[in-house]
């Protein structure tokens, strides 16, 4: 099986990098499965039904997201639709809206769990990402194998140590949220594919696909700026994992980067 996971898609300009590649690297890489992270996919902020729609419409099979899924009180109910393919970090309390897990068909019958999770350091203090990571893939086994998990969050000793906690028991932990690609991407001992941060889907001239003069400016005056998604070149950042469908592991990753032509 061959999985594409895109980084955070970012604005207007990301989606419009997912619907031109998506369908270029399903052919060119034989991919079965195409996930994305889409918090950040409704103005540089947030999730809307219609961001979401737009990049499922566009090719991507399921979306997860992080911190930024609740900025859009409008995708609230979208979450809990039966069948919504919008997942959250998993870790929230119970209560929260929607699911932090789901699992995959690709059209050739092979099946993919997916684990959406949300980091604690400099970040919330949610419920344990560890803990949840070891209920729902010892759940998704009974299913299937193949198991990828986006590890969403600040720190990259956190991802790093899920990635060795979860060596050997799921197909790849793949991180998000900073929106910076890292170049770590490798199959750790036991056959678990591990890549820090896989990067963003948004505009390149830009301080994480955001305006630069609106992100300097928080640093100079300590103050609230809005987020404004940068314009301009724009790249498409991710990582293609193949997994033996019988075993689970991993026996590749590549790091993906792609422009946008303008």
């Amino acid at each position: 099986m061959k999985v594409l996971f895109l980084g955070d898609i970012v604005g207007k300009p990301g989606r419009a990098a997912v619907r031109h590649f998506v369908p270029v690297l399903r052919e060119r890489h034989g991919l079965d499965l195409c996930v994305g992270n889409s918090e950040n996919s409704a103005g540089g902020a947030g999730i809307t039904p219609e961001s979401a729609d737009d990049l499922l419409e566009a090719g991507l099979d399921l979306l997860t997201g992080g911190n930024h899924t609740w900025s859009k009180r409008e995708i609230l109910p979208y979450l809990d639709r039966d069948g919504s393919r919008q997942l959250r970090p998993a870790n929230y309390p119970d209560g929260a809206p929607g699911r932090g897990h789901a699992v995959l068909t690709s059209p050739g019958g092979r099946k993919l769990g997916v684990v959406n999770l949300e980091g604690r350091l400099f970040m919330k203090p949610l419920d344990c990402p560890f803990r949840a990571a070891e209920r729902l893939v010892a759940e998704l086994h009974q299913q299937t194998p193949c198991i990828l998990v986006d590890m969403h969050c600040e720190a990259t000793s956190e991802k790093n140590a899920m990635g060795h906690f979860l060596d050997g028991r799921v197909s790849a932990v793949l991180g998000t949220h900073t929106h910076v690609q890292t170049a770590d991407e490798r199959v750790l001992r036991a056959g678990t594919a591990y890549q820090t941060d896989v990067g963003m889907c948004g505009p390149w001239d830009s301080v994480i696909g955001l305006r630069k003069e609106s992100a300097i400016e928080r640093f100079l005056t300590a103050r609230h700026t809005p987020f404004e998604t940068a314009q301009g070149e724009t790249v498409l950042q991710g990582a293609i994992v193949e997994i033996d469908d019988q075993t689970g592991r991993a026996r590749s990753i590549l790091r993906i980067r792609e422009t946008l032509p303008e």
